[in-house]
């Protein structure tokens, strides 16, 4: 054969093929099945301060005599089409004390949208004094084109929360629960 050998051409085509399909199924399985997947996690678990609602209702007396740095932070996946910032980049607030802080999130795109927020929570010592009354990351959040909306989060900081813990750190990562068109196409 002058062209080379066509058995190699043949089966590096179809590696290609293969390694193309188990791309797009990781990708697929990282954007539609990993979020609902962490919130049943977060539902069973407890973690990411979920289902603490009771607990934290129950905080009755403020600690006015203590004050905590809660910063906001926020990232967007890499693929989404988003902008998603905090309104305010830190608080002070006093453990036992019922506060909210807002977050605006804008749908970029020129079609309807799905987004899931994901927080986290460090130091790890926080993450079971911060008690998330309210959430936009409990649910999915849908968007029309072009949207743009505040979204909320209502928190208490447990008095309980070591002593020598004076900031917390709220972080979100913005999905967008929806594969993209050109990840269908391959």
């Amino acid at each position: 054969m002058q062209n080379g050998h066509p058995e190699k051409k043949e089966s590096n085509a179809a590696l290609t093929v293969k390694l193309l399909v188990f791309v797009s199924a990781m990708f697929a399985f990282g954007f539609l099945v990993l979020p609902p997947l962490y919130n049943v996690f977060c539902d069973l678990t407890g973690f990411d301060s979920r289902g603490n609602t009771a607990a934290a209702a129950a905080v009755e007396a403020p600690d006015l005599s203590r004050t905590i740095r809660v910063e906001f932070i926020t990232t967007v996946n890499d693929y989404g089409r988003w902008t998603f910032t905090p309104d305010v980049d830190s608080m002070e607030v006093h453990p036992g004390k019922l506060y909210f802080a807002t977050f605006t999130e804008q749908n970029l795109s020129d079609s309807g949208k799905v987004s899931q927020a994901i927080a986290s929570i460090v130091p790890t010592e926080a993450v079971d004094a911060f008690k998330k009354i309210e959430c936009f990351c409990f649910t999915t959040q849908p968007f029309a084109a072009n949207e743009k909306r505040s979204m909320p989060v209502e928190f208490i900081v447990d008095p309980d929360l070591p002593d020598y813990v004076d900031t917390i750190t709220l972080s979100y990562t913005l999905f967008d629960t929806e594969i993209p068109y050109d990840a269908r196409k391959q």
